[in-house]
C-alpha cells in the first residue's frame, strides 16, 4: 500500500477526519502528512486535523462531531432539526462551555454561530440525536424553546413566533420539563405567559 492509500485508509477508518496522532500511530511520519498537504492530496482543516482534499470531504455533521466534540447544537440549528423552523441556518448554532478556549473554535471549514454558556446550565436538557447519520449533542425541545426566550434579541421575530407555535402543537412536548428549565434559565415568567396564550388560545 502506498503512502496515499495508507493515509486514505486512516481517514476513512476515522470517519472522514484524522488527527496527526492517528497517522503517527499507523507508522507515518509528520513530514509525509505535510508533503501530502502540499501536493493537494490532504486538506488541513484545523491545526492537527486533516481530511482528503478532493471530493471525499466529510459532511458538516461529521466535522462538527470530530472538531468540536463539546459543542451542543442549539437555538436556530436545533429549531430546524425539530421542524420548528423552515429556515435552514447558514451557520451551525452551537453551545459550548464558557471556559472553552476560543482557539478550539477556530475552524475554517465550518460556519459557526457560537453561544458561550455558563457551566451550571451547559448540560441542562442535553441529549444526543441523529443528524444525517451522525450522532450529535443537541438540546432537547424544551431547552431549545427556553433558549429562544433567553436569546430573543438575537433571533428573527418570525422564526421566534413560528417556533413557539410549532412547539405548542407538538405532541412530543413536555411542559413539565419546560417549566423546570425556564426557572433555571430565568425566563419562567415570559415562557409561562406566552405558552398559556398559545395553549389555551
Amino acid at each position: 500500500m502506498n503512502i496515499r492509500e495508507h493515509a486514505k485508509k486512516v481517514i476513512v477508518e476515522k470517519g472522514g477526519v484524522a488527527k496527526s496522532a492517528d497517522f503517527v500511530a499507523e507508522g507515518m511520519r509528520a513530514v509525509d502528512v505535510v508533503n501530502m498537504c502540499n501536493a493537494g492530496y490532504l486538506e488541513r482543516i484545523r491545526h492537527g486535523y486533516y481530511q482528503l482534499a478532493e471530493g471525499d470531504t466529510s459532511s458538516e455533521e461529521q466535522l462538527l462531531a470530530t472538531l468540536i466534540p463539546k459543542g451542543v447544537v442549539c437555538v436556530e440549528s436545533a429549531l430546524f432539526h425539530y421542524g420548528y423552523s423552515d429556515f435552514a441556518p447558514r451557520k451551525w448554532s452551537i453551545a459550548v462551555p464558557r471556559s472553552m478556549s476560543r482557539t478550539k473554535l477556530d475552524v475554517d471549514v465550518l460556519a459557526l454561530q457560537t453561544y458561550y454558556v455558563q457551566p451550571e446550565i451547559y448540560e441542562l436538557g442535553k441529549i444526543t440525536d441523529d443528524f444525517n447519520g451522525v450522532m450529535l449533542s443537541v438540546y432537547d425541545r424544551e431547552r431549545t424553546i427556553c433558549d429562544c426566550f433567553k436569546y430573543r434579541t438575537r433571533l428573527d421575530r418570525e422564526i421566534f413566533n413560528k417556533a413557539l407555535n410549532a412547539y405548542a402543537s407538538d405532541t412530543k412536548k413536555n411542559l413539565q420539563n419546560l417549566s423546570v428549565y425556564a426557572k433555571k434559565l430565568r425566563v419562567y415568567k415570559k415562557v409561562t405567559e406566552l405558552m398559556e396564550v398559545l395553549l389555551n388560545g
